[in-house]
């Protein structure tokens, strides 16, 4: 007799170590969505963030006119940073790209003193650019030229909208996906155990009653699988941030906690929805139909 019931332990404990294990691989694949997600947002910000435009200033503007329009930039909401270049450091620039100086060849200074404006990454886009240009220049007849690359900016937004939606779609896709195992997962636990749910009907038991410790029981699994996910996501991102450069850049500490607590509320939620549609399923069925399932 003890050998049967020692027997029996076993079988569920596999069953539910089988269980626990395939929702937590499913959790970590939605835990790695999550994270592609939120490092496809930090790289669109960092691209972002250095599209900018350069203010050329007119030969004549006066130095206090620039500062003043310097410090209207910095205050600007929709201004990262700037830097003055003024027209000597503009001809050293330029002499260390060329191996030459221009002014021994033309015997003067071709170049013009500027402002280079980084964006907040909010405005980088084509819309907003013509709105700021058109802002900047009122006020003032300092400012010989603004250039900035519209086109680039274009495609740089057409690519970020591009896999915005694949994210997306592949992020939906996968919860589906997830949605699906884990309820194949609960419903062969469920189905070990429908003689039981039947039983307890006949002694008078509720639906609500019945499905309650199904629903707990898995909702424990869940966290425990979510936990194991985390860990795994864990190691994933320290490999990632001893292989490549900058990684911990653009996946930071609270980001990570996000990611985390994703997956632990995916890991409750599926678990808990998946073991009560489980459960209605047998507490419907008559005695006879338990049998041929």
């Amino acid at each position: 007799m003890s050998e049967s019931k020692n027997g029996k332990h076993i079988t569920f404990f596999n069953a539910r170590l089988t269980s626990t294990i395939s929702i937590s691989l499913v959790l970590f694949i939605l835990g790695v969505i999550a994270l592609m997600g939120i490092v496809t947002t930090q790289l669109t910000m960092f691209v972002k963030e250095n599209i900018g435009f350069s203010i050329v200033m007119k030969d004549s503007a006066k130095e206090a006119h620039i500062k003043r329009l310097q410090k209207k930039l910095d205050t600007a909401p929709y201004v990262r940073a700037t830097q003055f270049i003024s027209k000597e450091d503009a001809l050293k620039e330029l002499e260390i790209e060329i191996g030459e100086n221009p002014e021994d060849l033309l015997g003067m200074n071709p170049l013009k003193a500027s402002i280079e404006v980084k964006l907040k990454s909010d405005y980088a886009n084509a819309d907003s650019l013509q709105w700021i240009e058109k802002s900047i220049r009122r006020g003032t007849n300092a400012i010989d030229n603004i250039i900035y690359q519209k086109d680039l900016i274009q495609k740089v937004n057409d690519n970020v909208r591009r896999i915005s939606l694949i994210l997306f779609v592949l992020a939906l896709v996968l919860m589906l996906i997830s949605f699906a195992l884990i309820s194949n997962t609960i419903r062969l636990t469920a189905y070990s155990k429908r003689f039981i749910i039947h039983t307890m009907k006949l002694v008078g038991a509720t639906p609500g009653f019945i499905r309650k410790p199904f629903i707990l029981s898995n909702i424990v699994n869940g966290i425990i699988a979510a936990f194991i996910a985390m860990a795994l996501l864990g190691g994933c991102i320290y490999y990632l941030m001893n292989e490549i450069d900058n990684f911990s850049t653009l996946v930071t500490m609270s980001s990570l906690l996000g990611v985390f607590a994703i997956v632990l509320l995916m890991g409750i939620v599926l678990t808990a929805i998946s073991a009560y549609f489980a459960v209605n399923r047998y507490i419907r069925m008559g005695r006879d139909e338990l049998y041929y399932i």
